[in-house]
């Protein structure tokens, strides 16, 4: 519950600058299938709010990376840990986002806004950088 609080959060702070660059799509939590929101609705609903809707990130209460041109996207690696896990002022979006989610995201910044890596980041990658779950205990108490 905490984490959806936080993502709808982020949601809201985003809505001003999504609409500078785009609307956002209304059916993009509407209760249809989230699994198949596209990276670039995922951007424009949660990163831009922060890396604004050109990328080219911002400096003001805090300070937001450029990801337009940004030669540390070039390993896939990176922008999914740092998706993945946050850093500094960036929450983590482990917790909201699936692996395909997250490699859907990093895939669209690592296509555009003046990026042009195109290897693709894949869900079976993304899973990997997942710590593996806590085992189970059996014992009963």
């Amino acid at each position: 519950m905490k984490g959806l609080s936080l993502f709808l959060a982020l949601l809201a702070a985003s809505a001003a600058q999504a609409q500078q660059a785009k609307k956002p799509d209304p059916d993009f939590l509407g209760g249809r299938d989230v699994q198949q929101v596209t990276g670039e609705q995922i951007f424009t609903h949660i990163c831009q709010g922060c890396h604004m809707p050109d990328a080219k990130g911002a400096v003001g209460a805090g300070r937001y990376p450029a990801l337009a041109s940004n030669p540390k996207l070039a390993s896939s690696a990176y922008p999914a840990v740092m998706v993945m896990n946050g850093r500094g002022g960036m929450p983590p979006f482990s917790m909201l986002l699936d692996d395909k989610q997250i490699a859907a995201v990093v895939n669209y910044v690592r296509t555009h806004f003046g990026n042009a890596y195109t290897d693709t980041l894949t869900a079976d990658a993304v899973k990997a950088f997942r710590p593996p779950p806590p085992p189970i205990d059996t014992k009963e108490h």
